[in-house]
């Protein structure tokens, strides 16, 4: 998917559902020059790793969800109740705000079909404010605008067993789960986002 298509998608869900206080202005903070949301990649050189990945694995992640949630309405409606039309669009949207200003394009020597060494691009991490994955979405999510306990909860844990505070041994991930389903479900959406739905280099 072009970046530009991908813009356009995630801007028409967003402003769709997304109505609370400071959404207007987190929307131009993501179409700012202080901002590369929208050409970023989903990740240095594994799903999406590509200009726009960021943007299109968040519109994956909300497909992924909104199908998850429907169909626990059919098995456990009772676990959906609480799951808005708004908490779907803002938990898969900006789950991984985090990547925000997080890649740099470098080069690196690489032989070509013909033998010869030219200079290829890759992306490369360049970590401008270290704190963590969930967590830093949070940050950034709420500096414009609040998030209720799921929705907090459901990005905070997003990673599910691969964030490194549960695998360093905090337990806080399943109490979480076993609180909000929306965690659950928005790590669900994630990982079936990057591990099934998108290319890999």
């Amino acid at each position: 998917m072009e970046a530009l298509e991908s813009k356009n998608i995630f801007k028409s869900i967003y402003d769709k559902y997304i109505k609370r206080d400071g959404s207007k202005e987190l929307m131009a903070w993501l179409e700012s020059d202080k901002c590369d949301f929208f050409t970023a990649p989903a990740s240095a050189k594994y799903h999406l790793a590509v200009k726009g990945g960021l943007c299109e694995h968040s519109i994956n992640v909300y497909n992924n969800l909104k199908w998850i949630v429907e169909k626990e309405k059919t098995l456990h409606p009772e676990s959906v109740t609480n799951i808005t039309e708004e908490s779907m669009a803002i938990c898969a949207l900006l789950h991984d705000l985090c990547k925000v200003n997080f890649y740099k394009i470098s080069e690196r020597n690489v032989k070509n079909e013909f033998g010869n060494w030219v200079k290829e691009p890759y992306y490369t991490i360049d970590e401008e404010f270290p704190m963590g994955h969930g967590e830093k979405s949070l940050y950034i999510i709420g500096s414009f605008m609040k998030l209720t306990r799921d929705e907090a909860a459901a990005i905070n844990w997003h990673m599910g067993a691969f964030d490194k505070r549960a695998m360093g041994g905090d337990h806080s991930i399943s109490d979480a789960y076993e609180k909000y389903p929306l965690a659950v479900y928005l790590q669900m959406a994630d990982f079936v986002s990057s591990y099934i739905d998108e290319t890999r280099e």
